[in-house]
């Protein structure tokens, strides 16, 4: 049976407010820990990115805050300063009241400037550990008044060793208080930290299919051994041309040569990882979501608050060590009913965490070979043959009939039509160029493979125009 929020507990005045963003049914975790939180017991949640853990404990927050009380009344710790950002934002569209106030507080951004928005009055305060202890420290944030304290993504605090900075911040928070732990995994250090600051909780566990969800179109493309990977990168993205996507790679490095490497070749792709400062990493990630930049290179740690709508591609450059980080990658696209797609590139080496993977998810990723050249041009021709029945369409092919019947009296229509389609496959002169280029001199390099990779370096002004576009 499938409860309604007005089920829970809710007021009216936030149902309204769900009902307007678009929420009609409560997700498992939501729908388990809401009554728990409205009751004033301490929970665990353990439950993936993903699957609704803000609003479940953000709503019951906001339901039990008094506003005419101006010093904080909930602190939420999130291990990244993208996360908080997130999150902060989500409870500020959950809150219904225009007298709440939200602050986020994290590093990379200026200290005075979050003093100044703290003492201007803070019911909730969302932060990253660091900067919560600095502000505590300096006297700026008073915690007499708080009466909820939630770890968000407590696996990730260990992980990014965090652990010791929430100890100190629990021991300075009031023992009355409501507390919530939320986690993807429950590992023995944070099962002794809930042991030792929650009283007496409520384990809700969601389970994870193991299987990934039907809406993600799962392939992988194997990567010959004679090739870079950033080579058969090239020739997937042409081939799969995905409207935005993200790319995970290990590390920083990493991210920022890739990154390069796509620039030089003509593509509509940036870097994201932990080596920008946060207001580098704001702009970027705007850029992302306003469809300015196509396609964002990524680290698993730095894309942690990373999240964007209609996500269409996720690929994983090599595939992660743990199945858990995949199940987690692939997850970013396909969600909110969507359909996404999600590759791996795989060498001759990764064969074995392709196969822990399928036995994972309990069901096998078809892979193909590399893309050919002439696989890649009859996807062009495809293209063009979209955008074709869309101009045909269009208000501006009246203009150019008079040309036509000019050439008529030379040539016969389907003669000008297949000229007129040539140039406009001929847009992209350098890939194909370097195309034949690749094909005369891999012939010497791999007798075996009949797949012809694209080595695909080029400055394409039509491509670039397209994408500043989306």
């Amino acid at each position: 049976m499938t409860l309604s929020f007005s089920q829970l507990g809710l007021s009216q005045t936030r149902i309204d407010c769900l009902e307007t963003l678009g929420f009609k049914t409560p997700t498992q975790i939501q729908a388990e820990a809401i009554p728990h939180l409205l009751a004033g017991r301490d929970i665990i949640g353990q439950a993936q990115t993903g699957t609704g853990k803000t609003a479940a404990f953000s709503l019951p927050i906001l339901e039990q805050l008094d506003p005419s009380i101006k010093t904080p009344q909930a602190l939420i710790l999130t291990p990244t300063r993208e996360l908080a950002v997130q999150v902060s934002e989500s409870v500020y569209q959950f809150k219904a009241n225009g007298a709440l106030r939200v602050v986020a507080i994290y590093g990379g951004q200026s200290i005075d400037r979050q003093i100044s928005q703290l003492r201007r009055g803070a019911h909730i305060i969302v932060g990253t550990p660091g900067r919560v202890l600095d502000l505590l420290s300096r006297g700026e944030i008073i915690l007499d008044q708080l009466s909820w304290f939630v770890l968000d993504e407590a696996d990730e605090m260990l992980n990014m060793g965090f652990i010791p900075d929430v100890r100190k911040i629990l021991g300075q928070v009031p023992e009355h208080r409501k507390t919530a732990f939320f986690s993807a995994t429950m590992a023995p250090e944070i099962y002794k930290l809930s042991k030792q600051f929650l009283n007496d909780p409520v384990t809700v566990t969601v389970e994870q299919p193991k299987a990934a969800p039907t809406r993600i179109n799962q392939i992988a493309y194997r990567v010959p051994r004679v090739w870079a990977r950033s080579t058969v990168l090239q020739a997937v993205l042409e081939l799969e041309d995905p409207e935005s996507a993200l790319i995970f790679v290990r590390t920083r490095r990493e991210a920022a040569t890739l990154t390069q490497q796509l620039q030089t070749a003509g593509y509509s792709a940036d870097e994201y990882h932990g080596d920008l400062s946060q207001s580098q990493r704001e702009r970027l990630l705007d850029r992302f979501r306003q469809r300015r930049i196509r396609w964002v290179v990524a680290t698993d740690i730095a894309a942690r608050g990373l999240h964007v709508d209609d996500l269409s591609h996720v690929i994983n450059y090599e595939p992660p060590d743990s199945v858990e980080s995949y199940v987690h990658r692939i997850g970013r696209t396909g969600r909110a009913g969507n359909e996404g797609t999600a590759i791996s590139l795989v060498h001759a080496l990764d064969r074995w965490k392709l196969h822990e993977i399928e036995k994972h998810i309990r069901q096998e990723i078809p892979t193909n070979p590399t893309p050919t050249r002439s696989a890649i041009e009859g996807r062009r021709l495809e293209k063009l043959q979209t955008e074709l029945h869309s101009v045909l369409t269009g208000e501006r092919l009246a203009s150019f009939l008079p040309t036509v019947s000019q050439l008529s009296e030379d040539y016969d229509t389907q003669t000008i039509a297949a000229a007129a389609l040539q140039m406009a496959f001929d847009r992209y002169p350098a890939i194909t160029a370097n195309l034949d280029d690749w094909s005369a001199k891999s012939s010497g390099r791999s007798r075996k493979s009949k797949s012809k990779p694209v080595l695909n370096k080029r400055n394409n002004p039509s491509r670039s125009e397209i994408s500043a576009s989306t």
